[in-house]
């Protein structure tokens, strides 16, 4: 959206001088969607008179009939088919644009903020899963994959402006291409990803039921692709996986995971506490999975009772104080296993992005190569070795300190 705006409009960080502002919502969850509908009001009521407000994204697509009305004070609608129209939907002025397709990115040019050497590459749209809990496929459609020769292609694009380190994101990342009735697509992907030099690459959203042991090796044999395995398992109780609607066995998932953390790698993992049908035995179990396994990073996530999903017709839903008090129980376990991840690293060197200061300026923050961007936090640098420091530079750093959760180092090299 923004390389199709930025030929009329120039980007500004300040809200008073916005003449457009652009909105792309999320709409997959309840938190997320408050976020959403907060920011739209919040930017309404600060924006200047004559400034246009468009919407997009998901929440728009998923409640199309009702929120242009709700929120008058939005200007233009759209969803998720028309991103890249937005410069004629602009131009347009229609209240309400909303086509019967999804957008998949193709050959089309981007602007990437938030970073001058991090990318996302989006891999595919939509999703073939049928989760009982998620409403994704209702508004993002089936699976829809990109060529690889198109995501190399924007891959090498974007190298050439400078970036260097890059996520692969969709909603499936280990369904790539299997709407083309290839079921290696992501390890065909990765041997191309290997042709390119200079280039650091994880991958975000694997799917139990598709990942391999021979993906996990392939990533683990990767000269590109780092040992990041970022896999919601959402629970490990065989009983709620069923109840799910989440195809395979507890004991291939244990066999996954285990492979992953052959290689010295990172694993972060996403799960849903007080789904329906959980029983207080089956929250136990995955607590206890949670404290053996020790992922490095883990999301818990409270259920969100979806419209139009399996799980909300559920008659066996639990009350909101039970869920809210599993989760605290389990952000308690998670804390101590992310403690012990963080451990791993006191003494080490290790190479670090450069992303500049932190914002009270008393630090510069560096996140490990590995490490994804935004999620899995980063090592606050106090000292440094080297001068005139780059942002966006790899440079080695000692971790000298962990100050409760957060690493402390200096730069050596």
């Amino acid at each position: 959206m923004l390389a199709k705006l930025k030929n009329e409009y120039e980007l500004t960080q300040d809200l008073k001088e916005a003449d457009l502002i652009l909105i792309n919502t999320c709409g997959f969850i309840n938190p997320a969607k408050e976020e959403s509908i907060d920011t739209i009001l919040e930017l309404a009521n600060e924006k200047k008179e004559d400034a246009k407000i468009v919407v997009a994204g998901c929440l728009s697509e998923r409640y199309k009939d009702i929120l242009p009305d709700e929120i008058p004070e939005v200007d233009i609608w759209t969803g998720v088919g028309d991103f890249g129209d937005i410069d004629k939907i602009i131009k347009s002025g229609k209240k309400k644009y909303f086509s019967p397709r999804v957008y998949l990115i193709h050959n089309d040019e981007r602007v990437i903020t938030g970073s001058n050497y991090h990318a996302y590459i989006k891999l595919s749209e939509g999703c073939n899963q049928k989760c009982a809990f998620c409403a994704i496929p209702s508004f993002k459609g089936r699976l829809q994959s990109r060529s690889i020769e198109e995501i190399i292609d924007e891959i090498k694009r974007l190298k050439e402006k400078g970036y260097k380190d890059f996520s692969l994101a969709s909603q499936d990342s280990s369904s790539y291409l299997r709407d083309k009735g290839i079921k290696d697509g992501l390890e065909r992907l990765i041997d191309e990803i290997d042709k390119i030099d200079g280039i650091n690459v994880r991958i975000l959203y694997l799917y139990p039921a598709t990942t391999t042991k021979k993906l996990i090796r392939k990533i683990h044999s990767s000269k590109n692709v780092v040992n990041y395995f970022d896999i919601p398992i959402q629970h490990i109780s065989e009983k709620m996986l069923k109840i799910m609607k989440r195809p395979g066995s507890v004991k291939r998932l244990k066999e996954l995971l285990n492979e992953m953390k052959k290689e010295n790698s990172f694993v972060r993992t996403s799960v849903i506490v007080g789904h329906p049908g959980e029983s207080h035995k089956d929250f136990e179990e995955l607590q206890r999975f949670l404290e053996e396994f020790k992922f490095d990073r883990v999301n818990v996530f409270a259920y969100s009772d979806e419209e139009g999903t399996a799980a909300y017709k559920r008659k066996d839903k639990l009350p909101d104080a039970v869920i809210e008090a599993r989760v605290k129980e389990l952000e308690k376990t998670v804390k101590k296993t992310t403690q012990e991840s963080l451990k791993k690293y006191l003494d080490k060197e290790i190479e670090c992005y450069l992303d500049g200061l932190t914002e009270d300026g008393l630090f510069y923050s560096a996140r490990p190569k590995v490490w994804a961007p935004e999620v899995d936090g980063d090592i606050l640098i106090n000292e440094s070795e080297i001068e005139e420091l780059e942002v966006g530079k790899l440079y080695k750093v000692k971790v000298t300190e962990l100050a409760k959760d957060q690493l402390i180092g200096k730069i050596i090299d």
